[in-house]
């Protein structure tokens, strides 16, 4: 598949993927692949399904495929000139069959989830004796080698290896849950990215990613120079909020007031949260179980740099003309659109959109206001 300059590649097998054959991927129709800051990131894959040749008839031919069968590996790579970009690593969970009135209408759907998945299948019940939380991380994410897994794993501040006398770390959930439980009280976030390489995929454990080198520039209303087709944006002042409540410390034993207004993440517009400004909403703060004061103050903190995205963009991008892929969970510099919505963004999702002759990239941007960094 190609569009003047970007191609597509295919892999797919039970235990090692292996590229498709040109007939295989002769019948793709559509692609659709969602990467969400908030959620596992997921794919769709439409093929042209046509019925067995076979005096019978009696299925389609791409149901007797091995390579889509559900719980198979799904490697999707754009290639924008020379350079290969990882779309997606996932694993399928759902087929689809759609069966037309008319001859070649009929279509196959595999649907998936990115290979972290892997990680929500089996629930555990497992003690961590003396052992903190980037530790348990760390082992945790070398248990799935078989997905080519590269722990990012950040330490959190203020995590202490736990006393065994006092406290032993205990999982009764997935070890993609017991991630996600364990980075929230410090507002950290667990996702899986595929890449950089085929077959290799990279394990983020740590604050979301609103610093860094901003990706390629998106631009609108610049003429010929403009990639984005169409932007459009919304102010909410409804909804930062701010936090307070009481704890009982798990370390004292004592109440401890939490009484967070500010967020402790630069603006990415350059002006002050709208969480800083009077009027703000104010919300009760319930604790997680087991917090002392040090890690409930941390997840207030983040509850309160969640929240105070009051500016959003949605829009559409031109993949060719951009030349690469979006990604999410970065910041990316947005031009053109004025003063109040030029600058700086977080990206919250992208959507690609692959037909053949087509490739366009739909996404979400948020930050804290408006105004030019």
């Amino acid at each position: 598949m190609s569009k003047r300059g970007i191609d597509l590649r295919l892999s797919l097998g039970q235990n090692v993927p292996e590229h498709a054959s040109l007939e295989l991927m002769e019948t793709i129709d559509s692609i659709e692949v969602t990467h969400n800051d908030s959620a596992r990131s997921g794919f769709r894959i439409t093929f042209r399904a046509g019925r067995s040749r076979e005096k019978t008839k009696a299925d389609f031919i791409l149901l007797k495929s091995p390579l889509l069968k559900p719980c198979n590996r799904v490697i999707i790579e754009v290639i924008f000139g020379a350079t290969p970009r990882v779309l997606m690593d996932g694993i399928i969970t759902n087929q689809q069959i759609s069966s037309g009135g008319e001859p070649g209408s009929s279509t196959l759907t595999v649907i998936g989830e990115d290979v972290s998945l892997a990680m929500d299948f089996k629930e555990k019940s497992l003690q961590h004796d003396s052992q903190d939380e980037y530790t348990i991380v760390q082992k945790t994410i070398g248990n799935y080698h078989k997905f080519g897994l590269v722990a990012d794993v950040v330490k959190p501040p203020i995590s202490n290896r736990p006393d065994p006398a006092i406290r032993t770390p205990s999982q009764e959930f997935t070890d993609l849950k017991y991630l996600q439980k364990l980075a929230e009280p410090y507002g950290y976030v667990f996702y899986i990215i595929p890449g950089p390489q085929p077959k290799s995929n990279t394990a983020y454990w740590g604050p979301p990613k609103r610093v860094g080198v901003p990706q390629k520039m998106l631009t609108t209303n610049m003429g010929y120079e403009s990639n984005v087709i169409s932007i459009n944006f919304q102010y909410n002042a409804l909804t930062p909020f701010v936090v307070e409540g009481t704890i009982m410390d798990s370390s004292t034993n004592k109440l401890v007031d939490i009484n967070d207004k500010a967020s402790g993440r630069q603006s990415l517009s350059g002006k002050p949260a709208l969480t800083t400004q009077p009027n703000v909403r104010v919300e009760r703060y319930r604790a997680l179980k087991g917090l002392d004061s040090a890690q409930a103050r941390a997840q207030a903190k983040g509850m309160i740099e969640e929240s105070a995205d009051a500016v959003r963009a949605e829009g559409e991008l031109d993949s060719l003309k951009y030349g690469t892929l979006l990604q999410a969970r970065s910041i990316v510099k947005l031009g053109g659109a004025g003063n109040s919505f030029d600058g700086l963004y977080y990206v919250k999702s992208v959507t690609h959109n692959i037909k053949r002759g087509d490739y366009k990239q739909r996404f979400s941007l948020v930050r804290e206001g408006v105004g030019v960094k």
